[in-house]
């Protein structure tokens, strides 16, 4: 039987210095821990850090895009040569994976992706992910690593993802480290500090953000301190860190995908009866439609919001805004087939 997977993300935060360099003795214990859980999981390496290595390269480094797709360029071949150098005392490979948002967004550009980690995992080989920074547009970008992460988890069937980060976890209003977490709602959001790193771009909202949506989706997160003693062994036997527990789930690989993977281009807002028809697993009509807030084209994907604009699903377009916007009162005019919305 196939091992499972385990998908792991290094913040910036936590595998650089103050000053944005490389922390090789960081780097160093984490191969030391990786190559203990190699042994039992297929594993997924997400790692940040390809700007921070390489902005040092750039005269008067300010921050702005073409500086940092310059950086990343430099500090690609760098990040993984740091983390070549040590994987090879435990005879493990790595691969560089430099992943687009359309890899995700393509259905068959996908699962050739997921046929490209299967044959590394084959040769015992490692994948090592990051976004491709250097040639990535701004509409196409993924938000950060960690929605990188969820993606490969959720899409390729994930049993955990460990997010490391540079704090021990989710904190508490007093501080203190929660141990677990039954379900990531607004009180939990509202204990994130809304600061990021200043190599980063995330920060513990996104965590929560992308925990939720693979949480749901079944796969068990846990977000740690990469600088702990241990931190990713105990990461693995929830020892340590903020622990997200998964939901039930039996969603179908092609709607996780759905949910996650592709890209989303229209949102509209439905009213509480096209709510609870939704979570009824019944198919979107016109009629329950409040206003549409981005536009979309038949085939593409969307979000359906409720009147608070919480986000309740998406779905597959069967026909196009410009249709809903002209039908609005047809009672019978489906938008989404049931089989082709996922609840979030």
């Amino acid at each position: 039987m196939d091992k499972p997977i385990l998908v792991l993300k290094l913040g910036t935060a936590s595998i650089t210095t103050g000053n944005g360099e490389l922390d090789e003795l960081v780097i160093a214990d984490v191969a030391r821990q990786v190559a203990e859980i190699a042994k039992e999981y297929r594993l997924i390496l997400v790692s940040s850090g390809a700007v921070g290595a390489g902005k040092k390269y750039i005269k008067n480094y300010k921050g702005k895009i073409s500086e940092r797709k310059a950086a990343a360029s430099i500090g690609n071949p760098l990040l993984l040569n740091t983390y070549s150098k040590h994987f090879h005392p435990y005879g493990i490979s790595i691969a560089q994976s430099l992943c687009e948002r359309q890899h995700f967004s393509n259905r068959k550009q996908f699962l050739q992706l997921k046929e490209t980690y299967e044959e590394l995992w084959k040769n015992d080989v490692i994948p090592i992910a990051n976004e491709n920074d250097v040639v990535s547009s701004l509409e196409l970008k993924f938000s950060d690593n960690d929605e990188l992460a969820t993606l490969l988890g959720v899409g390729f069937g994930a049993s955990v993802i460990l997010l490391g980060t540079s704090v021990p976890g989710v904190l508490d209003r007093d501080g203190k480290v929660i141990d677990r977490i039954e379900s990531i709602d607004n009180d939990i959001f509202s204990l994130a500090d809304k600061n990021k790193s200043d190599l980063g771009l995330g920060g513990m909202i996104s965590k929560l953000t992308f925990a939720h949506l693979a949480s749901v989706m079944g796969i068990k997160v846990v977000i740690f301190g990469v600088r702990t003693d241990d931190g990713i062994l105990n990461a693995v036997q929830e020892k340590t860190g903020t622990v997200c527990i998964p939901k039930a789930s039996n969603i179908s690989a092609r709607n996780k995908w759905l949910a996650s993977g592709s890209l989303v281009t229209g949102r509209i807002v439905v009213d509480e009866g096209a709510c609870n028809a939704i979570r009824n697993r019944k198919s979107l009509l016109a009629v329950g439609v409040l206003s549409v807030i981005e536009q979309f084209s038949d085939g593409e994907i969307f979000e359906i919001t409720d009147e608070q604009q919480h986000i309740v699903a998406v779905a597959r377009a069967k026909t196009s805004s410009e249709a809903i916007l002209k039908n609005a009162k047809q009672h019978n005019l489906e938008i989404a087939n049931a089989s082709d919305i996922v609840i979030l």
